[in-house]
């Protein structure tokens, strides 16, 4: 089986068919207090490609939704080639290269066909492929947020693509294809996504300073990061969850931002799947 995108930020179906906005970590960046925005448009643009000019043109809205995304991407960057650079990782079978290798930001609009994991819809929310090392999102994304979900927030917003950078993140040290005897798809998908959580924390730690991130900041993430657990979005059967329940995505994003430290959220390091 070829590589699949991984943790796209909505499920827009829950367990009865319903609309349901399950967003990694939400937020409306229209209504985003200046501090943050301001200092992360203050930021060089990262890449983009495929159909990233014309769609970042179609209007202001498209136009500033495609600056913050890359300012975002600009940010973690920053972060995490001085975190390679220190060897501050969790290894996975070989050691981690000491330089980051950098991935691609894609903007796309309606649907995209990904380097060798399928073809995505916007409903996919932001993803990541690391067949083609990409991250992918359609500027419409932070709409469908302000209007669905109705959780403003620029930090909890930025957050979400510092997710999608954490899933990168495995990919290069490895725990991306990590298994866990005895363990099914799911248990390990759910400890891949609370890892991802927790490297986006590490990010907001790093970046804190540089981005005034103030405490309501933080309650706008950690108030987001409850909701879009599994069990907050109707999802009963413990046996199916995928991304983890709303306790413990809270608590692997906390562990990261508390202590920015990516050796903190070795997630297949725990011995019991029960004890995340």
């Amino acid at each position: 089986m070829g590589p699949r995108l991984v943790g796209g930020a909505l499920r827009l179906f829950g367990p009865k068919g319903a609309l349901v906005a399950a967003v990694l970590l939400g937020g409306a960046y229209f209504l985003a207090p200046p501090s943050i925005k301001q200092a992360l448009l203050g930021a060089p643009g990262g890449p983009s490609s495929g159909q990233g000019a014309k769609v970042c043109d179609v209007s202001e809205d498209n136009a500033k939704a495609c600056d913050f995304s890359r300012a975002v991407l600009a940010s973690t960057e920053d972060v995490w080639i001085e975190k390679f650079a220190g060897g501050e990782l969790p290894a996975y079978g070989k050691a981690p290269p000491k330089q980051y290798p950098k991935p691609t930001l894609v903007v796309f609009s309606g649907g995209v066909s990904t380097g060798g994991c399928g073809n995505a819809t916007s409903a996919t929310g932001p993803f990541y492929c690391p067949a083609d090392d990409k991250l992918y999102i359609d500027p419409s994304f932070y709409d469908t947020l302000a209007k669905r979900l109705k959780s403003p927030g620029d930090f909890a917003q930025a957050f979400v693509l510092a997710h999608e950078v954490g899933h990168h993140v495995q990919n290069v040290i490895g725990s991306l294809r990590f298994e866990v005897k005895g363990e099914t798809k799911e248990q390990i998908s759910v400890r891949s996504e609370l890892q991802a959580d927790c490297l986006a924390g590490v990010w907001g730690h790093s970046a804190r300073a540089d981005l005034s991130i103030t405490d309501d900041d933080l309650d706008e993430a950690l108030q987001a990061a409850h909701a879009i657990g599994d069990d907050a979005l109707g999802h009963t059967d413990e046996s199916k969850f995928s991304h983890g329940s709303s306790k413990q995505r809270v608590r692997w994003f906390r562990r990261g931002f508390d202590t920015g430290d990516p050796r903190k959220c070795d997630t297949f390091a725990v011995e019991k799947h029960s004890d995340l």
